[in-house]
């Protein structure tokens, strides 16, 4: 049985008279762009792109725990990206699993900070909230909080979560609400919610009742 061929990813090269500007890559023109970007950015460069990003990013960034080598934090920093976070922060260890970030940690701009009490000062020192977001006695429901506009929100380990000091350095500690069996969901589907929530406060002044 054959396989049918997989379609490819991107554009081919440039078609027609060459546009003019200095975003353009000369490269990617002449042999096309199949990079996992939006169409809009199809035949620029890298840093044309990374620059446009920067006028426009959000206010808000995202900060996750890195103790023990979280596979998450690839998917994390992918949907950062999509949500045009400020800036990512990785909270211990510096090295973490890329894979699920699918290159886009190159248009990201990843933070690290090696300890709790850095990145804490960090914050404060930038006149940010400190959101955690987790499971604990005193967590309140993100759907009915106030996201601030100025904020860090801040993931644990899948498994242990927050840690003591992170949930003491923390404005609030948000908690999801769910309706099944399972106690907690994974850290990677917890942060998209929780950026969705600001992007809903903050980007279409949407508040839940």
């Amino acid at each position: 049985m054959e396989l049918e061929p997989r379609a490819e990813v991107g554009v081919g090269p440039w078609e027609g008279e060459l546009p003019e500007g200095e975003h353009w890559d000369p490269e990617l023109l002449a042999d096309g762009d199949r990079r996992n970007v939006v169409d809009q950015y199809r035949y620029w460069k890298h840093d044309a792109i990374v620059a446009d990003l920067d006028s426009k990013r959000h206010n808000f960034h995202i900060a996750i725990e890195n103790w023990q080598h979280d596979m998450n934090i690839g998917t994390v920093v992918r949907t950062a990206n999509a949500f045009l976070a400020k800036e990512v922060h990785i909270i211990g260890r510096r090295r973490w699993n890329r894979r699920g970030a699918m290159v886009t940690d190159r248009y990201q701009h990843v933070r690290h900070h090696p300890t709790v009490e850095d990145f804490v000062a960090w914050a404060q020192g930038e006149g940010l909230a400190i959101i955690g977001i987790d499971i604990f006695p005193d967590s309140v429901p993100l759907e009915t909080y106030e996201l601030p506009k100025d904020c860090v929100l801040v993931f644990g380990q899948e498994g242990p979560g927050l840690t003591p000091e992170v949930h003491d350095a923390a404005l609030a500690t948000l908690s999801i609400e769910q309706f099944g069996s399972t106690r907690s969901i994974n850290a990677a589907s917890a942060a998209a919610i929780a950026m969705h929530a600001w992007i809903r406060r903050h980007v279409f002044n949407q508040t839940v009742s």
